[in-house]
């Protein structure tokens, strides 16, 4: 018994002695073994870039150009010698003016991680999406790029209470959306004129950098409901080139003439053949429209055409321009505080080109435009012009148009109406 205990002992130690082997050879094979396989599939990390840059590798600051401060008051702040900025004004000159780097705008400054700190690269935002880098070695690089830009569709409905830009802000949709819609409903919305109960669909792309929005790019179909019509407008691209708003007909939305020569203000006096002038204290005809605005608001043509004359009227209309559009209309517009660049007698004039800027000066108690308009050489009101509109969806695209606008238009009709308490 002993013998076996024995026997069996020794037998037992051999079989841990030759596991232990077995084991301890298996694991040097499995582990040269891994460790080939682990080579062979290895991946990278992502790099985190900014600008192009592993900002890893860096320590970042950041600013934003301050006043009176100029690119190489800025660099040198880093121990960037004046030779190096001279020849980066110099290299820089074909991808961006340094010139015209404007207070407010961010930049950074990518700094070596050592106790030298030296600026290897030295980047500034142009704008929200473009910027310009500037890279520091034994020559300077220069290189213009832009930041990935997210497009999101969207979706807005509204009702108007009291004005567009305050139903867009009620209802968390950015107030600029307002100005697309005015753009694009402009020949057939008096936005002057907007009621209460008056609503809007939207289907739009905003876009984004970031988290931060950088605008919005396009508008592809929209609903106004004003005065108890419905306007409809689609986007469609009628060749590779052009693309236009359209009613469900297929009719343009673009008219002859714009609605007003502004894009928002406030109706302070209509046309009349008897009103009281608030200089003079007399009674008068007033054969045009007074729109309140602040001084310097853009005015622009309503029309395509030519300017037939400019002048001043000191007991009148003060600076004003008069616009020829074709053999029958003619528009003015006075009480204007100054001219666009270019804007002379017998210069041609696109449809909603700047012509002026709103003022005070003639016979007037504060800044606004007088805008008036003749057809035939007679006054008459400008909000009862009835414009024809400009070219439909073309014969042979209109089967094209409406297998594209059917499915949007569905679409804006199911949108729910959202409501402010």
């Amino acid at each position: 018994m002993h013998i076996i205990k024995k026997l069996s002992l020794a037998l037992s130690t051999v079989f841990i002695i030759a596991l232990f082997f077995s084991c301890n050879n298996s694991s040097k094979k499995d582990s040269k073994e891994e460790e080939i396989v682990v080579i062979d599939t290895i991946i990278p990390e992502p790099e985190n870039l900014l600008y192009g840059i592993n900002v890893d590798s860096f320590a970042i600051e950041n600013n934003k150009v301050r006043r009176n401060e100029f690119l190489a008051s800025i660099l040198l702040k880093y121990d960037i010698a004046y030779k190096q900025i001279g020849e980066l004004a110099d290299k820089s000159k074909d991808v961006f003016d340094v010139r015209k780097i404007k207070v407010g705008n961010p930049y950074f400054v990518f700094l070596e991680p050592d106790t030298t700190l030296k600026a290897k690269y030295f980047v500034y935002e142009i704008d929200k999406i473009t910027y310009v880098k500037y890279e520091f070695g034994d020559s300077i690089t220069v290189s213009k790029g832009q930041k990935e830009v997210r497009s999101v569709q969207k979706e807005a409905t509204g009702l108007i209470t009291s004005s567009l830009w305050n139903a867009m802000a009620e209802n968390n949709t950015s107030p600029v959306l307002s100005l697309h819609l005015s753009d694009i409903f402009a020949w057939t919305v008096d936005f002057f004129g907007i009621e209460k109960g008056d609503y809007f669909k939207v289907l739009y792309t905003e876009d984004y950098v970031d988290s931060t929005s950088v605008g919005i790019s396009s508008v592809e179909a929209a609903l106004f409901h004003h005065r108890g019509e419905d306007y409809y407008a689609f986007n469609f691209e009628e060749d590779s080139l052009t693309t236009n708003y359209f009613d469900e007909k297929g009719k343009s939305l673009r008219k002859a003439f714009l609605k007003a020569p502004l894009k928002f203000s406030r109706i302070s006096s209509r046309f009349s053949n008897s009103r009281l002038h608030p200089v003079l204290k007399i009674r008068r005809p007033h054969h045009g429209i007074d729109y309140a605005a602040p001084k310097g608001t853009h005015v622009y043509s309503i029309g395509d055409g030519r300017i037939i004359a400019r002048g001043y009227q000191a007991k009148g209309g003060g600076n004003y321009l008069k616009i020829k559009h074709n053999s029958v209309y003619t528009t003015v517009y006075m009480h204007l505080n100054g001219f666009a660049k270019g804007m002379n007698k017998g210069v041609q004039v696109k449809q909603g080109q700047l012509i002026g800027y709103v003022g005070a000066t003639g016979l007037a108690t504060g800044p606004h435009l007088d805008f008036r308009v003749y057809k035939n050489g007679k006054p008459i009101d400008p909000l009862k012009v009835k414009a024809p509109p400009v070219e439909p969806v073309e014969k042979e695209d209109m089967d094209r148009f409406k297998e594209f606008y059917k499915p949007l238009k569905q679409e804006i009709d199911a949108l729910p109406l959202n409501t402010v308490e």
